[in-house]
């Protein structure tokens, strides 16, 4: 059998974080006076910490300092947490454990591919940590996506060359890092926003064992559609 690496995203992709980082974006945004709809908290999918309050701060027209910037991140995270530590099994996306036991049966490498610096609690929680072979995540990063870094790690960790990895991803960044690195890229969710990516389906629902099959075997390659 064919060794590729599937390398998840994980926010959106194996369990539905984004509600719990909007609640805590919302809740920091109208701590300072910000309004924040969930259109803008698409436009932070993907985005670092950092990069997501310069976003919030730019779109209120505010200004920070650097010791006010830093405890409102702190903050943020502190909520987020709370939410995330309520997690459990129940948050698994549908068919997500499904595709990755089949990964497993057939020998493939599987790694995560996250901004998220609490990737490991959050897959300990739902438990899938065991899963992985490779865990990679904001704290191991130093360019956010599209740089296609944390998946280049990703192959690298798995020992599998970029262009025999598979991308699958929720959001237009990680679709344009995917690509970027010559990986399959999977978009997970809406067809009109990640129309870059080379395969697009709703869910996991709609990922055959065929299909998984095809792509080991090296029948599907880039560009093509899986529902074309």
């Amino acid at each position: 059998m064919h060794k590729k690496g599937f390398i998840f995203d994980l926010d959106g992709v194996i369990v539905d974080t984004a509600k719990y980082h909007f609640l805590a974006w919302k809740k920091l945004a109208q701590s300072i006076g910000v309004d924040f709809s969930e259109a803008q908290n698409e436009q932070l999918k993907g985005v670092s910490r950092v990069r997501s309050l310069e976003k919030i701060l730019a779109w209120g027209n505010k200004t920070l300092s650097e010791d006010e910037f830093m405890k409102l991140m702190g903050l943020k995270n502190d909520d987020y947490l709370s939410y995330i530590n309520k997690m459990d099994a129940s948050e698994i996306l549908p068919d997500v454990s499904k595709t990755l036991d089949f990964l497993i049966e057939q020998k493939q490498a599987i790694a995560l591919g996250s901004a998220s610096k609490n990737a490991t609690p959050i897959l300990k929680k739902v438990h899938l940590f065991e899963k992985f072979e490779a865990i990679v995540d904001g704290n191991d990063v130093s360019k956010a996506k599209p740089d296609p870094e944390v998946f280049l790690i990703g192959a690298k960790l798995l020992n599998v060359k970029p262009e025999n990895c598979i991308v699958f991803e929720d959001s237009v960044a990680g679709i344009q890092a995917a690509n970027t690195a010559h990986m399959l890229s999977i978009g997970i969710g809406d067809k009109t926003v990640l129309h870059e990516a080379d395969f697009i389906v709703k869910d996991f629902t709609e990922i055959s064992s065929e299909f998984l099959l095809n792509i080991i075997s090296g029948n599907i390659e880039k560009t093509k559609q899986v529902n074309s």
